[in-house]
């Protein structure tokens, strides 16, 4: 027990959320960064796909890219996305997240309770994190629409 509280500064600090990093890293990244945060996906387009080109194994770029590809609903695109973010990084979190939305607004929940199965394994407090918890209510709430 002892060892898992020494870890807990680590755990906490393990976050992969682009959102959450304090340094961009790349102006192309910035600029999607701030697009996205304007909700002017479509702006956040150019940026983001210079960022894949100046770094494409980063797997919150691709994260990006999909979830300003799903808000467009481009979904298609937004997947190849997600699925990049994945391959790349297996246990990031956003993707997860974002992935298992996106199979909601496909109308797909049985692909979304995967996602959220795969973030239970991902987050480290034995499947409590933010990610998780969002994904979860956003199942829900399909659920109740769909009755």
């Amino acid at each position: 027990m002892l060892l898992v509280w020494g870890l807990a500064p680590v755990l906490l600090s393990a976050d992969d959320s682009p959102a959450r990093r304090a340094e961009p890293r790349s102006p192309s990244l910035d600029a999607g960064r701030k697009a996205v945060d304007a909700k002017d996906f479509k702006s956040a387009l150019g940026p983001l796909t210079q960022a894949a080109k100046e770094t494409p194994n980063d797997a919150d770029v691709h994260n990006l890219l999909g979830y300003s590809y799903r808000n467009l609903g481009q979904f298609d695109k937004a997947m190849e996305h997600y699925r990049l973010a994945l391959n790349i990084n297996p246990n990031h979190r956003g993707a997860h997240e974002y992935m298992g939305e996106l199979y909601l607004q496909m109308d797909q929940p049985a692909n979304a309770e995967k996602e959220l199965q795969a973030l239970s394994k991902a987050c480290p407090w034995f499947g409590k994190c933010e990610e998780y918890d969002d994904l979860k209510e956003a199942i829900e709430k399909h659920k109740a629409k769909t009755k």
